[in-house]
């Protein structure tokens, strides 16, 4: 006989050449597994042999002879068990039926394996690689099955009905008795495969990828997948040590998906699909609905249930009642691996939320979350769409730390990222051996930019995994918000492509339509299915409706995105250049500062200082303000009382609360210890930090600054043109009416004698913050007492109030 080489698992696998791979015995149930996670309490299933732990040695490495060949296998009959009174060798599969199904290549092996009726009884027929024999037991009944050669065995049991069955597999010193997977119905409804083939599984995560479960009163694991191109498909996993010969999955019809229930297979298992492309290769993949995987390097996808109780129901209650356009939003963001270098989740969730409430923050945005391969990516070139990433600890250690965040008042936004996806051999591209999550034409496939894959948003379900993925995130995790990147690259066909390397849309024009509906139907279905989330995009250009309902048309013809917000990228990059100038040149980019009013309500904004400002050479934020070091914070500063005060909701990337001098880096992230008491300078970091937080507070309690964000009557100029004086003053207004007047000097000298116009009906003016004020580190010029308001017109208003405006410094008065 000759022999067949070991099977080992894949090199890129953790534990790849474990002794007794090459046995292909579940790791389930073989004396000395290597290593690897263990299943959970209970995981195996009640369906597992006990085993007694033994040295590793005793699973032998040596590869075992190959079964005879199928005519001569026929003829014998093993020596041993009891005798098989009635038995007959069963009809021999077909050579093509045999030749796929050993292939990976058969579109139903449920309909080759298992038990099936036939005149005289009833075959039986499993497929069993490297086991020395295998018996079908039942009450009263044990039977041997002839040995068909190459791990098929199979007998005719003169039966007329079919008993509940096991199997009982015989290896080198081991016999198992296990549930035969043949055996079972599938466990995927038709309801579900229908929803899929529309497009419209709104928990599309409860039909597809591996599902613990209890199937016909046996527990095990459903493992489902959408393959539509495949000739074929296997599981393989640490059960089988990565030989999936012995578990082909049957194709459920015309809808793509491919199913198996394995019995015995419980949580914490590690698994992969082995797909046979058209061209009858093979590819070993991960799954693309894993809600958990292992961490990276190691790619596999692991079982997953949750076992996290929720806390939060009030939270998850009050959230509803709570249009965010109209209440506070002030939001730090977080890129949690590198925020304290280290920490799991639930170290995060006792460090974070008290960081975050203390400075009055009302949310985090967290960096993206789901599972991405190469760290320097920040998690935007995402594998695993559904699965939180592993480095951090599993997905229930994630529910944990937004548990622990709601808790504490704080608020959870993710960056979600449907944009495009990467290259991996083990995920997403060509899953199933031809274009699939992409579309085919490799130039509109490619993103230009990174290296990466877009989308094919015109495949239904290619739609519905995505718009089913936001709707995960929030009704799983519990999530309150998703920030959508990379918006702009969506929409537009011709986006950092040159001419002639795109194709326009079916009128002619540079529009990504199904980028346009897909967007439209993710957040029509997320503000349907999860009441009090907000969708927030980034969308660099200036689309028209990006914040617009999507039944409303626009002048372009098209209904809006329906998004809840968008970053404003405009007063971002305009704002960022002006305070980049030398004082003395400002006043020639004065209307860097005034332009964003001219379309402020044109959507729902977001003025965002992230992470994308603070790295790739462009300085952190108090790195660009010019002059010497009581300069820059003292512009930095200024920069963030106007920001605060400006119409729109703030954002603010970690480290620059305190004034981080260098650049953000992942491998380390922010310089805390610039808050060391024992750093000399200690103070001029603590001083901004200090200051955030008073910014935080003063604007929870002045609705002025929230209250009416979206429409003009929340705002008025009151200097708006002193290029010269390098001054900006405006009102805001609340709901009532009540005003907060604030006023920013982004010139080094101090003001005094300044006349500001003012509503007539206030008798004086309080200053209720101050950015030069000496605990943030400033010079100290302030006005503790209230200031009264004086009956001259000035700036086309009745009245008037004269102040001292401090240098590089916003004030904040209100009417008392």
């Amino acid at each position: 006989m000759t022999a067949r080489p070991p099977s080992s698992r894949p090199p890129h696998e953790p534990g790849a050449g474990l002794p007794g791979a090459a046995r292909g015995i579940p790791a389930t149930f073989l004396p000395g597994r290597g290593p690897g996670p263990e299943p959970a309490s209970g995981a195996a299933g009640p369906e597992a042999v006990p085993r007694e732990p033994v040295p590793q040695e005793a699973a032998p490495q040596e590869p075992l002879p190959v079964a005879p060949p199928p005519a001569k296998a026929a003829a014998q009959r093993p020596g041993r068990g009891p005798a098989r009174r009635g038995v007959r060798p069963a009809e021999p599969l077909g050579a093509e039926d045999r030749e796929r199904l050993l292939h990976g290549a058969h579109h139903d092996p449920h309909g080759l394996l298992g038990a099936h009726p036939v005149p005289g009884g009833m075959t039986f027929r499993a497929l069993r690689p490297f086991a020395r024999s295998v018996a079908v037991s039942a009450k009263g009944l044990r039977v041997e099955l002839y040995d068909e050669g190459d791990g098929l065995f199979a007998a005719v049991l003169p039966l007329s009905e079919l008993p509940d069955y096991r199997l009982l597999v015989s290896y080198d010193g081991t016999e198992l008795e296990v549930p035969d997977p043949y055996r079972f119905l599938p466990a995927l409804g038709d309801l579900d495969l229908h929803l899929i083939h529309e497009g419209r599984h709104e928990q599309l995560w409860q039909a597809l990828g591996a599902m613990p479960m209890v199937h016909e009163g046996v527990a095990g694991t459903r493992f489902t997948v959408w393959a539509p191109n495949a000739r074929g498909v296997r599981v393989a996993g640490d059960f089988n040590y990565w030989d999936g010969t012995g578990h082909p999955m049957r194709s459920l019809g015309a809808s793509g998906v491919w199913e198996l229930f394995l019995p015995g297979i419980g949580e914490g298992t590690l698994y992969k699909f082995e797909i046979t492309r058209p061209d009858g290769s093979h590819t070993l993949r991960a799954d693309p609905m894993a809600r958990r995987t292992e961490a990276p390097p190691a790619n596999a996808s692991v079982v997953h249930a949750s076992h996290h109780t929720w806390r939060d129901a009030e939270w998850m209650a009050a959230r509803m009642g709570r249009p965010v356009h109209e209440h506070p939003f002030s939001v730090y963001e977080v890129h949690l691996p590198s925020w304290r270098p280290g920490l799991t989740y639930r170290q995060l969730a006792d460090q974070l939320p008290a960081y975050v409430k203390d400075l009055g923050f009302t949310h985090v945005e967290l960096m993206p979350i789901a599972e991405h391969p190469f760290g320097g990516s920040w998690g935007y070139q995402i594998t695993g769409f559904y699965a939180p990433t592993a480095r951090l600890g599993t997905p229930d250690d994630f529910k944990y730390l937004v548990d622990a965040l709601h808790a504490a008042g704080i608020g959870v936004l993710m960056d979600w990222v449907p944009a495009h996806f990467p290259r991996d051999d083990w995920a997403l591209a060509e899953f199933d051996g031809r274009p699939l999550y992409e579309p085919a034409d490799p130039l509109r496939a490619a993103h230009p930019d990174w290296g990466t894959l877009e989308f094919d948003y015109g495949r239904t379900e290619v739609r519905n995994f995505l718009v089913a993925n936001a709707v995960y995130w929030c009704e799983e995790f519990h999530i309150d918000g998703l920030r959508v990147d990379a918006v702009a690259s969506m929409l537009y066909l011709d986006y950092s492509r040159e001419e002639g390397r795109w194709t326009p849309n079916v009128h002619g024009g540079r529009e990504n339509l199904d980028a346009v509906a897909f967007l439209q139907e993710m957040n029509a279905t997320v503000y349907r299915r999860c009441p009090g989330v907000v969708t927030v995009a980034e969308e660099s250009t200036a689309w028209d409706g990006v914040t617009r309902a999507t039944h409303h048309i626009g002048a372009g013809g098209f209904g809006g995105l329906g998004f809840g917000l968008k970053w404003n990228m405009g007063w971002m990059h305009d704002s960022l250049v002006y305070v980049a100038k030398e004082p003395v040149h400002r006043k020639y980019h004065h209307g860097e500062m005034t332009f964003s009013m001219i379309y402020a309500y044109s959507e729902n904004y977001v003025l965002p200082i992230s992470h994308d400002e603070v790295v790739h050479g462009k300085r952190a934020l108090v790195s660009k303000m010019p002059g010497d070091w009581w300069q820059q914070r003292a512009t930095h500063r200024a920069y963030l009382g106007f920001m605060w005060a400006h119409p729109g909701k703030q954002l603010l990337f970690m480290g620059q609360e305190f004034a981080q001098g260098a650049e953000w880096s992942e491998a380390h992230g922010p310089d805390w210890w610039l808050l060391d008491p024992s750093y000399s300078a200690e103070a001029d970091h603590r001083g901004v930090r200090d200051l955030v937080r008073d910014l935080n507070s003063a604007y929870l309690a002045t609705p002025a600054l929230w209250q009416r964000d979206t429409v003009p009557e929340g705002f008025e100029w009151v200097v708006g043109d002193a290029a010269e004086d390098n001054v900006f003053a405006f009102l805001r207004f609340d709901a009532q009416g009540a005003p907060l007047l604030a006023v920013s000097n982004f010139s080094p000298v101090v003001r005094h004698g300044y006349a500001l116009g003012v509503p007539g009906r206030f008798t004086a003016w309080q200053e209720i913050l101050n950015t030069d004020a000496a605990r943030y580190g400033g010079s100290g010029v302030t006005t503790p007492d209230p200031v009264k308001t004086e009956a001259t017109r000035h700036h086309g208003r009745p009245a008037s109030i004269t102040v001292t405006l401090p240098p590089l410094a916003t004030v904040w008065w209100r009417a008392v």
